[in-house]
């Protein structure tokens, strides 16, 4: 990638990201000829699990962020894409560093949460000319995966959502992975409460679809971070920042199962990386329990959301 460089510029020092679960990600810094520094990120493929795709999500990822150029979504911009491995050592792609981080922790999630929904509404505005894949399920009625101690029924009931076919719906410009974690934040020295989104990353599932869909994966991931409450509120504050989401609640209902279910598939996954963010209260069995509460809420929308640990009703 060195190739890509300005004249006289060098790769002075490297440093390993935290957060990424399908590529490992690199901040490199750059040293110029003037003597000042810039930071590029390279994004690669390395576990053989995730190799097998990364020619497709790559070149997915190097036309997002070339659709992305010039609107008002803060992306980084593309320095080069290697899909193939033919310069580098694993597929890879080298793009700019944008400022900010993202926020993980409770405090100042009340005003987070908004600046989330007018972040999705903005992107979900977008119109390419040449649209990207459509989208694709993260789960089906045979994977999913039912928590341990779980109302079987419940969940019985759940999966049986996602059994029937999908409804209809207008496509929009989707993130696909849009939670907090893909969210970076300017987080003055007062605290996170004071917080101002810098920009959006990890374009790689960039597809078209529902903007139910994307609404939906931010809920459910709300709602294993920061407790079901909260994913169950996320829906509202994107209708109040402007966005339209399904007519009928049944349809509504459908996207929001199918992406909870989704996320049981990889509890363990997303727990491990929160804790090494930082969170280390969240152990596998307390995302399980926020998962299930989750689920069950939006099967009995009546009924408040159980708080985790509290025995089923």
């Amino acid at each position: 990638m060195t190739r890509h460089l300005e004249v006289g510029e060098r790769v002075v020092r490297t440093e390993a990201l935290r957060g990424g679960i399908t590529a490992e990600m690199r901040r490199l810094t750059v040293g110029r000829r003037d003597g000042g520094t810039r930071d590029l990120v390279l994004r690669s493929f390395v576990e053989p699990f995730y190799l097998e795709h990364a020619e497709e999500s790559l070149h997915r990822e190097a036309g997002a962020l070339s659709v992305l150029a010039g609107t008002g979504v803060a992306a980084p911009e593309l320095v080069a894409v290697d899909p193939t491995a033919v310069h580098c050592e694993y597929p890879s792609l080298l793009m700019t560093r944008l400022a900010g981080r993202a926020v993980l922790e409770d405090e100042g999630l009340e005003a987070r949460i908004h600046l989330l929904a007018r972040q999705l509404v903005a992107i979900h505005a977008l119109r390419p000319a040449e649209r990207p894949r459509e989208y694709v399920s993260l789960t089906t009625a045979d994977t999913a995966v039912t928590p341990k101690g779980a109302d079987a029924a419940v969940w019985d009931a759940a999966i049986d959502v996602i059994r029937k076919p999908a409804p209809p719906y207008e496509g929009r410009f989707l993130h696909r992975d849009f939670q907090p974690g893909n969210v970076l934040f300017d987080v003055p020295s007062s605290g996170p409460a004071g917080a101002r989104i810098t920009g959006v990353v990890d374009w790689a599932a960039t597809s078209w679809g529902p903007a139910d869909l994307d609404v939906a994966h931010c809920s459910a991931i709300l709602a294993l971070l920061h407790g079901p409450a909260w994913g169950l509120r996320f829906p509202e504050a994107y209708e109040q920042a402007g966005g339209a989401l399904a007519a009928e609640a049944s349809e509504r209902l459908y996207w929001q199962v199918r992406d909870g279910l989704a996320c049981s598939e990889e509890v363990q996954q997303v727990a491990q990386t929160w804790r090494e963010a930082g969170r280390t209260e969240l152990t596998t069995r307390l995302v399980e329990e926020r998962l299930d509460a989750y689920v069950t809420a939006l099967m009995d929308p009546g009924r408040p959301p159980r708080e985790c640990g509290e025995p089923h009703r």
